[in-house]
């Protein structure tokens, strides 16, 4: 991604290349780079990183915590190499703590952080479900990214060098949405403790449904002004108006009307083939649906074409390679991808010969503070959660956040548990609560768009201008503003006006349907048939494509107010869709060359990929295997006493459920990460237990003290991305207008005006 946007990044690898260039998405996170051939293992090679050390802005190592040191690219040791280099250490657990040298897989740190647990409601059992699609990679690659351009900016304003952390396990915190408040809430006796069978079936406004062609289409009409969009679009709308149990807001509908409601609407999609559906929706215009689609399918999606999302490259091994273009697009200092993949060490004596330190006159000045972002304020109008988290991400780094939101509220603060969604999405921030719609509250946020570095969005095309906050009206307040906007769709093409929400986002990209599994597949002879079915998908559907755009939006910003920081444009428009963002959450099959091997899909049992990855049930529990190299193999091999595993043609899954059942989970754990072979307890405390508990969190800072006006004093999650330590505690989420007064006081507006302001609706509080 770096990259992309004009970065000359050096890739130091082993003679040979690493290992992982035999995935198949090499291709694509190899492009743009240059290959310098080294083994870190000898002197000689230690020395080649070192002299690369002496002459970088940034050093990105990833993996355990001592190969740093072995390598002697510690922060400490960097610091005498090159005072003003950034130091950004990706980990899988963490810098420090108990768990931090265990192997680093991401299958590991998803079983070990409850994350599988959330999975077993997929199939009804009690057993965790493998999580299939890597969510923590994908978000900590664009942690990293916020944290090397958030430190950039830092260097840039202060001279000091910067230190960047983030890893594996921290980056899943995104994907928590509520369940680290709810248990501490439920802890306390100011919640109760929700019914597990409760809600196993998707709500009527998440619904997929199968046409006739036997192809699922994921609806996601959240709002309710959209599901009776979607009621229309199928011609159920008069229907069930005409009967009085489907009177009034649906949200009041007793649960018989919900199931009879849930039958019509499956009935009635098995009237017509999926591409008719779906050209009814875009005709409607107010519609949230896509066909579930394979990450190869998802290359021809019609949006990405249209956008010009795609690009296609040269590889020296694989010929053309067409891919997903950069994260983002801003309009001064656009990202170029010129290049593909290099072959491993192609460029090690035209590098090593170049490559100079700067000059004797670089000063360390020490190590900056935790708050990279300081100084920055961020106007954020957007609304529910791809864009609200994404500035949340910023405020953690150090920005100020002012949510403008509706008198009555950003409609996530009726949405799970009375609001609860709120408090994880704006945390950090301040809270101004004003009409848009009327000219009075127009003036007013443009008073804060006059003094802001950001404006953040997710109006549908047309609406920002209208409400008097586009691109054109806020750059004239502000030529140095830096206007950014998350969309479904992009800007171009037939869907830019569509609603979007993540089921569907999820279902076009490939992430839902890789985690469905077997369930796309299954028999819907019946009725019952078709809810099962459906109960299904919406189970692997989970909430990601929202955090992993969110994680995507905050990097786009970043870039552009680095670019903004170094003069290379003023002011500039940002634009992230959701599509694109999970096309990167997808990346390991987003790509297709002549060759590419398939896509790993997981087993009927929802068991995991391969017998060396996967679940498996022992004599008390079930743990997560992850066994991916050969040494990996002979060390499993020799504590289960079975040389046949030795041998990649008698490795089977039969044979390791045959040793798992012998022993329980605690015991394999110990036994099998005593040799460093990567086993962890599945079944342990379910995400929210697992944030608010465990002491290896506490120790790395992945959650923090706060103080809510609410709910008094609670564990917030931490920051995705830590940039020279971490907070000892952070800002909790302001209620509805909290701040309203205070910013409007700021603003130089007197009591006066407040109380006018309020008697006409203008502004509120909910204090």
């Amino acid at each position: 991604m770096l990259a992309d946007f004009g970065a000359d990044v050096v890739k130091l690898e082993p003679p040979g290349g690493e290992r992982f260039r035999s995935l198949a998405a090499s291709p694509l996170w190899l492009r743009g780079k240059r290959s310098v051939a080294a083994d870190l293992r000898a002197p000689a090679g230690r020395a080649i990183a070192h002299q690369l050390a002496r002459a970088c802005d940034v050093l990105v190592l990833t993996g355990p915590p001592q190969r740093a040191a072995h390598w002697g690219l510690t922060p400490r040791d960097l610091a005498q190499l090159q005072p003003s280099a950034i130091h950004c250490q990706i980990t899988a657990w963490g810098p420090r703590g108990a768990l931090a040298a265990l192997p680093g897989y991401e299958a590991l740190v998803a079983a070990r952080a409850g994350r599988m647990r959330t999975f077993g409601r997929q199939l009804r059992g009690d057993a965790p479900g493998f999580a299939a699609l890597p969510v923590a990679q994908h978000a900590c690659a664009m942690g990293a990214v916020q944290g090397i351009t958030a430190a950039l900016l830092a260097r840039e304003r202060t001279g000091q060098r910067q230190r960047v952390e983030t890893s594996l396990l921290q980056s899943l915190l995104p994907y928590d949405l509520v369940e680290l408040l709810f248990v501490q809430l439920i802890d306390r006796g100011a919640m109760a403790l929700p019914d597990p069978s409760a809600g196993d079936m998707p709500t009527l406004n998440y619904h997929p449904i199968l046409a006739s062609d036997g192809r699922w289409i994921q609806c996601g009409n959240l709002l309710e002004h959209l599901f009776y969009a979607f009621l229309d679009a199928i011609d159920l709308l008069p229907e069930l108006l005409g009967e009085p149990r489907f009177q009034g807001s649906p949200a009041q509908w007793t649960a018989e009307t919900i199931e009879a409601a849930r039958d019509r609407i499956l009935l009635r999609a098995r009237e017509r083939p999926a591409a008719e559906w779906m050209d009814v929706f875009r005709k409607n215009g107010n519609v949230a649906a896509e066909p579930y689609r394979t990450a190869q399918q998802a290359l021809t999606h019609p949006d990405l074409i249209a956008n010009a999302e795609l690009v296609t490259l040269s590889d020296p091994r694989f010929g053309e390679v067409r891919q997903i273009g950069p994260i983002a697009r801003l309009s001064a200092t656009p990202a170029v991808v010129a290049r593909g993949a290099p072959e491993p060490g192609a460029h090690t004596a035209e590098v090593l010969a170049a490559w100079k330190p700067p000059p004797a006159s670089v000063r360390d000045l020490g190590e900056g503070d935790a708050r990279p972002l300081a100084g920055l304020l961020v106007v954020d109008f957007s609304t529910i959660i791809a864009g609200p988290l994404a500035t949340s991400m910023l405020a953690d780094l150090g920005a100020r956040v002012i949510k403008v939101e509706p008198p009555g509220g950003d409609p996530s603060r009726v949405i799970i548990a009375g609001g609860a969604l709120a408090t994880r999405m704006n945390g950090g921030k301040e809270s101004l609560a004003i009409d848009l719609k009327a000219p009075a509250g127009r003036a007013l946020v443009r008073e804060w768009v006059a003094k802001a570095d950001v404006v953040v969005h997710n109006f549908r095309p047309g609406v920002a201008e209208r409400l008097g906050i586009g691109f054109e009206e806020c750059r004239a307040l502000n030529p140095r503003i830096v206007w950014a906007s998350v969309s479904g769709y992009g800007r171009n093409g037939d869907d830019a006006t569509r609603p979007a929400t993540h089921p569907v986002i999820g279902a076009a990209m490939s992430g839902a349907t890789l985690q469905a599994g077997p369930a796309l597949a299954l028999r819907c002879d019946s009725l019952a048939e078709l809810r099962e079915a459906s109960r299904q998908l919406m189970r692997a559907n989970e909430a990601n494509p929202d955090p992993n755009t969110s994680s995507v939006f905050a990097a786009a910003i970043l870039l552009a107010l680095l670019a903004r920081e170094r003069g290379l444009g003023a002011g500039q428009r940002v634009d992230v869709s959701m599509l694109v963002a999970n096309a990167w959450a997808n990346a390991d099959d987003f790509l297709a060359y002549s060759g590419k091997p398939e896509r790993p899909v997981v087993d009927a049992a929802l068991r995991g990929f391969a017998p060396g990855y996967r679940l498996y049930e022992t004599r008390e529990g079930w743990v997560m295997l992850a066994v991916t190299r050969e040494a990996e193999w002979q060390r499993l091999a020799s504590v289960l006493g079975d040389p046949a595993l030795a041998s990649p043609a008698t490795r089977s899954e039969s044979a390791l459920e045959a040793h798992f059942v012998a022993r329980t989970a605690a015991e394999w754990e110990a036994a099998l990460l005593a040799q460093q072979v990567g086993c962890v307890r599945a079944d342990g405390p379910a995400p929210g237990r697992f944030w608010a508990n465990d002491s290896h969190v506490r120790e790395n800072g992945f959650v923090a003290p706060s103080h809510h006006t609410d709910h008094g004093d609670v564990l917030r999650w931490g920051a995705l991305v830590h940039v020279n330590g971490f907070p000892a505690e952070r800002i909790a989420a302001p209620l509805r207008g909290e701040h309203t007064r205070a910013l409007l006081t700021e603003l130089g507006h007197s009591e006066a005006e407040l109380a006018g302001l309020h008697a006409k609706g203008v502004v509120a509080s909910a204090l």
